[in-house]
């Protein structure tokens, strides 16, 4: 497909995506408080070479010159997230956080950008964990008073609010398998945190409603896995990863089939009557962000199957009640993430969302590759790679709207090179590359490509409008 064949509906948002704790830095500046991340990245042995967040990409200070690079990239719109331990260090209202997301909304809205806030993108203040973190009913209720203060600061002026950015990976990665932060194990625990994951975010939109009184749209993100392989082991591993959420927050229940196969791990105890009733909050956009599927089959009995993160079911697995799926290792073109690159995922999944849950519209929230992305002699970086990662993927989102799939946007991920969680700095995303030391910014030869190919997008569309 050619960038002339492409066809995407009136309005389509084209976007980049960030998260706070990976750009901003400025880690105990103007009152903000210590997240969970904060805690585990300053862990030793928990994040490669030692790396923290402190200072990140310096976002917080070099805000601005990013928000130019949005204009000049023609995006429609910027999807960030706000922090929590920024705004509300100690449970408190912190003006000078606040502030700061107000002029980074406003400065969006002069360049004719549409601001896309992210509540929660696993930054957990540390006392939040403290108290019980995400297991614990309370912090569902506390996140909301979160949401209304932010729908009270900023409701006048976002385009779209998100109440959480993967919420899989906050539970699962989180409690269940202990690779990011907090760093628990405790498969029980995940599952109560994926439950209290659901209710915060259903009591976050009824709170956002309660005081936002400009139209926005509401949502939530979810990296909904696409599954490969046994029918068995695709059905467990789905449920576990996509239908645990899906279920509740756009059927009002969690599967009869999660439940079983969870069984042994909880009782459920901690879902209450009237909860699934406030998670179950109409949505306008669905966020689904995608890298890469996922190939499983039931385990075989020939050694101990791999969990889904390279270790043997000794070691704690994500896919809790999955002890007997097997997730053989990825083979193909990979990136530097040992990620399968296969564009016809995206495609499929998409398809699969809207034939299941047919009426709900549908955005990519979050789309893209690391790759080396070394500067050539020129001092360029030169990524053929990720210019085709990016089109391969964009064909596919094309494709899937002329199979009927209601998809608003796209969000490239990410705009800038940026702390990638358990992998430090060794992995880069961006469209713009960060050199570390000095917080220096260089378009990629990707930013280009992504800049030109949503004026082309743009062009015939723009052009029968005059």
């Amino acid at each position: 497909m050619t960038d002339s064949t492409r066809r995407f509906p009136a309005g389509f948002l084209w976007g980049a995506a960030t998260a706070a704790y990976q750009i901003e830095g400025a880690a105990a500046e103007d009152g903000r408080a210590p997240s969970i991340w904060d805690t585990y990245s300053r862990t030793p042995g928990r994040v490669r070479d030692g790396d923290t967040g402190d200072v990140a990409t310096d976002h917080y200070h070099r805000w601005r010159e990013d928000v130019a690079a949005v204009a000049d990239l023609g995006l429609d719109a910027y999807r960030f997230s706000i922090s929590w331990p920024r705004v509300l260090p100690g449970g408190h209202s912190n003006p000078r956080g606040w502030d700061f997301y107000s002029r980074l909304v406003d400065a969006l809205l002069e360049r004719g950008v549409k601001p896309v806030a992210t509540l929660y993108h696993w930054d957990l203040p540390q006392d939040e964990e403290d108290r019980g973190g995400w297991p614990a009913r309370d912090t569902a209720h506390r996140f909301a008073e979160y949401a209304e203060q932010a729908g009270r600061v900023l409701g006048d002026r976002v385009h779209t609010w998100t109440t959480l950015n993967e919420p899989w990976c906050t539970a699962f990665l989180g409690y269940g398998s202990g690779v990011h932060a907090p760093g628990r194990a405790d498969p029980a625990a995940a599952l109560a945190a994926a439950h209290h994951l659901n209710l915060g975010h259903g009591l976050a939109l009824r709170a956002l409603r309660g005081v936002v009184r400009s139209p926005a749209r509401y949502s939530v993100t979810l990296n909904v896995h696409h599954f490969r392989g046994d029918p068995e082991a695709v059905r467990k591993a789905d449920g576990v990863a996509n239908r645990v959420f899906l279920g509740p927050m756009l059927d009002g229940a969690y599967p009869a089939d999660v439940l079983a196969d969870t069984a042994a791990v909880t009782d459920w105890s901690f879902v209450r009557d009237g909860d699934l009733a406030d998670v179950a909050q109409p949505l306008d956009v669905l966020g689904v962000n995608y890298y890469n599927p996922t190939r499983v089959r039931m385990w075989r009995g020939d050694g101990a199957p791999a969990n889904g993160h390279g270790h043997a079911v000794a070691a704690a697995s994500p896919f809790v009640g999955c002890d007997d799926v097997e997730f053989p290792a990825p083979s193909g073109p990979l990136t530097a993430m040992g990620w399968p690159i296969d564009a016809s995922g995206l495609e499929e999944l998409l398809v699969r969302l809207h034939r299941d849950h047919p009426g709900v519209p549908l955005t990519v929230t979050e789309n893209g590759a690391a790759f080396p992305d070394e500067p050539g002699p020129d001092g360029e970086v030169h990524d053929a790679d990720r210019i085709a990662y990016l089109h391969d993927h964009i064909d596919a989102v094309a494709r899937a709207a002329v199979r009927g799939v209601d998809v608003r946007g796209y969000f490239a991920w990410s705009l800038l090179d940026n702390f990638e969680w358990a992998h430090g700095y060794s992995k880069r995303f961006g469209l713009i590359r960060v050199d570390y030391p000095t917080g220096r910014r260089t378009w990629k030869d990707s930013a280009r490509w992504y800049r030109d190919t949503i004026r082309r997008t743009r062009a015939p569309r723009d052009a029968s409008a005059g």
